[in-house]
């Protein structure tokens, strides 16, 4: 939706003004948020704190319903990091994935070598990871809106914060609805131009560990001839490398765990490293068919995604694995006492092309602002194999 310049800047001074009069004014951290589809077919928490979806439950192909999100039994470790980092099921942004260097102009230009530079904080090496030090992830979001299947989350983002220009306002919407669908909306205005990409980064693992603690039994198939060529740092080159007689090829269908070894050569996923974190473009999206499928060949959990975003970044849990910080998994997953391993879990993140803010030759414009809104909107359709 685009509003005139003079309607939205009004629009966002009153939203600034009236939030916290018409918004609960105690929202804690923690409040755990539970969701029923109609139907029964699914159920899900969340919490404030990031606006994190913490558990997720679907029915098996035998009918039993497991919680396959990773995350924390312990919700205060969301906000400690006392087991790390990992950017478990939240809402990432101000600019989700990474941004070259934690600079960008506007207008973009290649890697900000133009006028108007901003600078936004370094956290991961030398460049900016899901929005910096005090992402969207790290923020409390408000409830504004619930009922037994939807909930609101909305977070205003100061003009300024973390070097980001224009204050912002976003509101993400929950809902689990019949035939264990799960929408997920995002909306965001800005009183000055500024870059948005937003995602939810959410941890799978379809089989709820239960039987295997690997994705070989994950099974993948979507069309993308295309995926963004990154440095060892993961930052984008501005080139598009064909898939084509390379493991991320997933246009046939096939199993995750068994392409990962063959990641290795070429360290697809940065420097030494062994496994998949990249940005694939689809082939066609017309927004009113899946144009992405994952499923469990042991636990019959499949998923399919409707979304409006032209790209998909995966991770196989390449680093989840910290030896002197292991993080243990849910009770719903085995847990306490085992932990997430390497290469368990996927992450499966709709987005926009990757750090485009800094590769105008992508053609991808990320810079939102009075006269333009930002629109996510994603449907997350469970099944069980036939």
């Amino acid at each position: 939706m685009t509003l005139r310049a003079p309607l939205l800047i009004w629009f966002s001074t009153l939203l600034l003004s009236t939030c916290k009069a018409h918004l609960p004014e105690q929202t804690s951290l923690f409040e755990v948020v539970k969701l029923t589809a109609p139907d029964g077919s699914a159920r899900a928490d969340f919490i404030p704190y990031g606006a994190t979806a913490t558990n997720f439950w679907v029915k098996d192909k035998t009918g039993k319903f497991r919680d396959i999100l990773l995350g924390f039994d312990d919700h205060k470790l969301y906000q400690s990091d006392a087991a790390g980092h990992p950017y478990f099921g939240p809402i990432v942004g101000r600019y989700a994935n990474r941004i070259r260097d934690g600079t960008f102009t506007i207008p973009i230009s290649k890697n900000a070598s133009g006028r108007n530079k901003f600078h936004v904080p370094l956290n991961e090496g030398n460049n900016t990871l899901h929005g910096g030090l005090d992402g969207y992830d790290r923020r409390t979001w408000t409830v504004s809106k619930k009922t037994a299947s939807s909930v609101t989350f909305k977070l205003i983002d100061p003009d300024g914060a973390q070097g980001f220009p224009g204050t912002v306002i976003t509101s993400v919407t929950y809902t689990l609805d019949r035939h264990s669908t799960w929408h997920i909306s995002i909306n965001s205005i800005a009183t000055k131009q500024t870059p948005i990409m937003l995602s939810g980064h959410h941890y799978w693992n379809f089989e709820a560990y239960q039987e295997t603690q690997d994705l070989i039994g994950h099974h993948a198939q979507f069309a993308a001839s295309k995926f963004v060529a990154t440095d060892g740092q993961l930052i984008p080159t501005g080139k598009l490398t064909d898939v084509s007689r390379t493991p991320l090829d997933f246009r046939q269908a096939k199993s995750i765990g068994a392409s990962i070894n063959a990641t290795a050569a070429e360290e697809y996923c940065g420097t030494g490293c062994i496994g998949f974190d990249n940005c694939w473009l689809f082939d066609k999206n017309d927004f009113k068919k899946p144009v992405f499928s994952i499923w469990s060949v042991n636990s019959g959990i499949k998923l399919e995604i409707i979304t409006n975003q032209p790209a998909l970044q995966i991770y196989s849990c390449n680093g989840i694995f910290n030896p002197a910080l292991p993080i243990p998994r849910k009770k719903t997953q085995g847990g306490p006492l085992t932990t997430y391993t390497d290469h368990s879990c996927v992450v499966i993140e709709s987005e926009s092309i990757i750090d485009a803010i800094n590769n105008p030759e992508f053609g991808v414009n990320q810079i939102y602002g009075p006269e333009r809104s930002y629109n996510w909107e994603s449907s997350y359709i469970f099944s069980t194999l036939k």
